[in-house]
C-alpha cells in the first residue's frame, strides 16, 4: 500500500498543475475570440483582392520593369511574376513561440518537412524562413543538408502585425528578385472554429492565372495612372496581405489548439485527483484497520 504522505503530495502537485492548466485554458479562451472575429473579418478582403489581382494579371499580358520607380524589391513586380523553371523554393513556416497548444506546432513543422523531402527527390533547393521560436529550435536542430535555414521571426508570432508582414515580404521579394527563389510558400493553418484547423500551404509566387476562368475586367473599367502602375502597388499588396492573412489564421488557429490542449489537461488532473483521492483514502482506511488490529491483537496477548 503507498505511503499516505507520498499519495497526498501527489494530489497537491496535481492540484497545483490543474491551476496552471485552468488558468492557461481561461487566458486562451479570452483571446481566441478576437482572433477568431479578426482573421475572419479579414478574409473577405483577402479573397476580393487575390479575385482583383488576377483579373488584372490575365488583363494587362505582357508587363515590364522598365520606366517604373523601384524603391525596393516589392515594387519590382515585374521580377516578382515573371515565370521561372522552379530550381529552389522557399518555405515560410508558420509555428507558436510556445508549446502546450497539442499538436499544433508538430503539425506544421511535419508537413514542412515533407514537402522538403519531396524538393529533395526533385532536385528541387529549398530555403526555410521559420516564424515563431517552435519553427526555428526545430530547423535548427535537424540542418542536414537537406534545407538551407535562413533568418527566422519570433517577435511576430506573439502579435500578428501588417508591418511585420510587410518585413517579411520584403525579405523574400529581396531573394525572389535576386534569382536565390523561384517560388514561394507560406504552410500555415486555415482556422475551422474553436475546435479544428488544418494545416494548409498557399502558393504566394509565382501567381497563376488559369485561361478560360472569368479573370476578364470590365471593359468600362479605366486603369489610372495605368495597368502597369496599378499592378505596381497591387502586387506588394497581395503578397503582404497573404502573409498577414496567414499570419492571422496562425495565430487563431494556436489559441484554439492550447484552450482545446489545455481544456484537455484540465479535466485529466480532475481525473488524477480523483483516483488519487480515492487511493488515499484507501491507504488511511488500510492503516486505521492495520491499527486496530495491532491494539485488539495486544489487548488479546494482555488478557490472556
Amino acid at each position: 500500500m503507498a505511503n499516505l504522505k507520498d499519495i497526498k503530495s501527489r494530489i497537491n502537485s496535481v492540484q497545483n498543475t490543474k491551476k496552471i492548466t485552468k488558468a492557461m485554458k481561461m487566458v486562451a479562451a479570452a483571446k481566441v475570440k478576437k482572433a477568431e472575429s479578426t482573421v475572419k473579418a479579414a478574409r473577405p478582403f483577402s479573397d476580393e483582392l487575390l479575385h482583383l489581382f488576377r483579373k488584372m494579371l490575365a488583363t494587362v499580358g505582357e508587363y515590364s520593369s522598365s520606366g517604373l520607380k523601384v524603391e525596393r524589391a516589392l515594387d519590382n513586380y515585374a521580377e516578382l511574376l515573371k515565370p521561372r523553371e522552379i530550381k529552389a523554393e522557399g518555405l515560410l513556416v508558420m509555428t507558436s513561440n510556445k508549446g502546450l497548444a497539442g499538436a499544433y506546432n508538430a503539425n506544421v513543422i511535419k508537413a514542412a518537412f515533407k514537402r522538403i523531402k519531396e524538393n529533395r527527390e526533385n532536385g528541387i533547393k529549398t530555403y526555410v524562413y521559420p516564424v515563431g521560436l517552435k519553427a526555428i529550435s526545430a530547423f535548427k536542430h535537424k540542418q542536414n543538408g537537406d534545407f538551407i535555414l535562413k533568418q527566422g521571426y519570433m517577435a511576430i508570432a506573439n502579435e500578428p502585425t501588417a508591418t511585420g508582414a510587410t518585413i517579411i515580404a520584403e525579405d523574400l521579394a529581396v531573394d525572389f528578385v535576386s534569382g536565390e527563389l523561384d517560388s514561394i510558400d507560406v504552410f500555415t493553418t486555415h482556422f475551422n472554429n474553436m475546435m479544428s484547423y488544418n494545416v494548409v500551404a498557399w502558393e504566394i509566387l509565382p501567381v497563376k492565372v488559369e485561361k478560360g476562368e472569368e479573370h476578364d475586367v470590365d471593359p468600362l473599367m479605366v486603369f489610372e495612372p495605368s495597368p502597369h502602375g496599378i499592378l505596381q502597388q497591387i502586387v506588394p499588396m497581395y503578397i503582404t496581405n497573404s502573409i498577414y492573412q496567414a499570419l492571422l489564421e496562425a495565430n487563431a488557429s494556436e489559441l484554439a489548439s492550447r484552450m482545446t490542449a489545455m481544456s484537455a489537461a484540465s479535466n485529466n488532473a480532475e481525473d488524477m485527483i480523483t483516483n488519487l483521492t480515492v487511493d488515499y483514502n484507501k491507504a488511511r482506511q488500510w492503516a486505521i484497520t492495520q491499527e486496530l488490529v495491532e491494539i485488539v491483537s495486544g489487548a488479546n496477548v494482555v488478557n490472556n
